[in-house]
């Protein structure tokens, strides 16, 4: 059976631009910056500390019995910090890595983040839409060469060009973490201005879908979104570690989406990359010129994750150089004999 990242694998490689990737804060998570309940979990951690109590490991339950009602993340940032620069200002220690961050390479970009990064530079992405904050996507995607159009507020949705002219844009659906204008209680969440919808619903139309790291649990304009889009000209495939919401999985069931199990972001992300990369060079014509070959050659060999593929390059070598094409005398000063050694 033909699994489902295979088939996204062949659909990137033969409409190349055509996908669209969501991606929420389990895309992050790898690099160490916390996700919406784990910050809501600490700051129930640091509340209780300044009253003097403890939470015996159950933050959640702390703040059940105490306040009497759930823990939520965008009620206690709201409860928290009276406006959105001072919400601003709380989230930076979240996800600006601090010394102890930097030494061990945490709040960098990911594996999935770089493997992102290389599908936009090839073209095979061209819209990236996140809920998050962080700027980890732009970091690898600038490692890659490519300079992204950011779009996060507004303003700036307004006056972006038209998509099909854009290399790479990231839409900031929530905004940008130095930005005070960033959206995460729950008011914020439910609705977006004008601008941001019609700029969905043009690419919840026009574009197939890649969904990763996102439960769909908090975000309500972003689901009513979703829900809006009633044509599909191209899969959606939606990524699954775990269990799945129920919003989610509503979501799922309407834009008849393709469930990819996986481990991870990061083995997602690069199994595709390294999919569409093989199709890409099995399109390729013969790379048995000399320039070609030797290229190759030092690509393959600067990195481990290629050692199939230089497996591959050498046997063609092997192969082609036997052909009686290269036959000949060297000591008769055949030519194609004195190149092919």
């Amino acid at each position: 059976m033909i699994n489902p990242t295979e088939s996204l694998a062949f659909s990137m490689h033969a409409n190349p631009g055509v996908y669209a990737v969501l991606v929420g804060s389990g895309v992050s998570r790898a690099a160490k910056i916390p996700t919406g309940w784990e910050i809501t979990l600490d700051l129930i951690e640091k509340l209780a500390a300044l009253r003097g109590e403890k939470c015996d490991d159950d933050p959640a339950r702390w703040y059940r019995r105490t306040f009497k009602k759930q823990a939520d993340y965008s009620d206690l940032l709201d409860a928290l910090c009276g406006t959105p620069t001072e919400r601003q200002q709380l989230l930076r220690g979240y996800i600006e890595p601090n010394v102890d961050d930097r030494a061990e390479g945490a709040k960098r970009p990911t594996a999935a983040h770089r493997a992102l990064a290389m599908l936009t530079a090839k073209g095979s992405i061209r819209v990236i839409l996140t809920t998050n904050f962080d700027r980890l996507i732009e970091t690898a995607l600038e490692d890659a060469g490519v300079t992204p159009t950011v779009l996060s507020t507004p303003h700036e949705v307004k006056g972006a060009l038209p998509l099909v002219h854009t290399r790479c844009c990231v839409v900031k659906l929530h905004g940008d973490y130095l930005d005070p204008r960033i959206r995460n209680t729950q008011a914020e969440l439910d609705s977006y201005p004008t601008e941001l919808n019609r700029l969905l619903d043009r690419v919840f139309d026009e574009f197939g879908l890649v969904v990763c790291g996102w439960s769909a649990t908090w975000d309500g304009a972003l689901r009513k979104a979703l829900q809006r889009a009633s044509s599909h000209r191209f899969t959606t495939y939606w990524a699954v570690h775990g269990e799945v919401e129920e919003e989610a999985r509503r979501l799922i069931e309407h834009r008849a989406a393709e469930s990819v199990s996986i481990k991870g972001a990061d083995e997602f992300f690069s199994t595709v990359q390294q999919h569409v990369e093989s199709l890409q060079e099995f399109a390729q014509p013969h790379p048995l010129s000399t320039e070609t070959a030797v290229a190759s050659l030092k690509r393959y060999l600067a990195e481990r994750r290629h050692r199939i593929r230089l497996s591959d390059l050498v046997d063609r070598v092997v192969e082609t150089t036997s052909d009686g094409a290269f036959a000949g005398n060297p000591a008769r000063g055949d030519d194609n004999a004195v190149k092919a050694r």
